[in-house]
């Protein structure tokens, strides 16, 4: 893919907060027998290291504070996050195959998708319900999740997503990014303020590496955390 440098430019924005040796991401433990009571199915942010990035682990962290008892499962989506965002396709398969898994091998487990920066537009793609007009889907993603999923998927939680202004920068082919109807009602979208990636007309920079900070994943975690009480509850509930 051949790179514009407005498109390098806002890409560089993207991922510039995590460069350096602090960006290691966290990779998933090794899973337990059985199925977890809730797994979380996250995509890091450009430049960050294979695992769910820092952002994600602050926000899992928050979560598990919250569930108490067993952590919640981690799974964090294989795509290269690089400047090539078309590549982000491939996040979009791997995060689509894994839920759609997890549905059909674990339909009791509570799934909580998420994202941050580009993973958030990976992940907020994984929930369309209809391919938009024109768009080539790449090999081995053939369509949208079935609706029957959204019902496995407790909450979908994105941190800093590329508003349209922004994705139109980076990727002029990519289609704008929108929660699809099935998801959107559980979903939390979280925009710092001055984010330049997420925010119209925003300069700050180093507002777009402070969702780790800034007490946005705690406020994700306690609305994910509601989303998944009121997920138990129809079992929970007497008969």
């Amino acid at each position: 893919m051949n790179i514009t440098r407005s498109s390098a430019v806002a890409l560089a924005i993207l991922g510039a907060a995590v460069v350096g040796p602090q960006a290691a991401g966290v990779a998933s433990a090794a899973p337990a027998p059985g199925c977890p009571d809730v797994e979380v199915v996250f995509a890091r942010g450009t430049f960050e290291a294979p695992g769910i990035g820092e952002t994600g682990q602050v926000f899992v962290d928050a979560l598990n504070a919250r569930l108490g008892g067993t952590p919640a499962e981690v799974y964090p989506v294989n795509y290269p996050a690089s400047l090539d965002f078309q590549a982000a396709a491939n996040g979009v398969l791997d995060a689509s195959n894994k839920v759609e898994s997890i549905a059909a091998s674990c339909p009791d487990t509570k799934i909580v998708l998420g994202g941050y920066s580009q993973g958030a537009a990976v992940a907020a793609y994984t929930t369309f319900d209809a391919v938009p007009a024109g768009l080539a889907l790449p090999p081995g993603l053939t369509g949208p999740m079935p609706p029957a999923v959204a019902s496995h998927v407790a909450a979908v939680a994105l941190f800093g997503t590329p508003d349209n202004w922004f994705l139109n920068l980076v990727d002029h082919s990519a289609p704008p990014i929108a929660v699809g109807p099935l998801y959107s009602a559980k979903t939390i979208q979280l925009c710092a303020p001055g984010d330049p990636v997420c925010s119209p007309g925003g300069l700050d920079r180093a507002s777009h590496s402070s969702y780790k900070t800034n007490g946005m994943t705690d406020q994700a975690a306690d609305f994910v955390a509601k989303a998944l009480g009121a997920a138990a509850a129809p079992s929970d509930a007497p008969v």
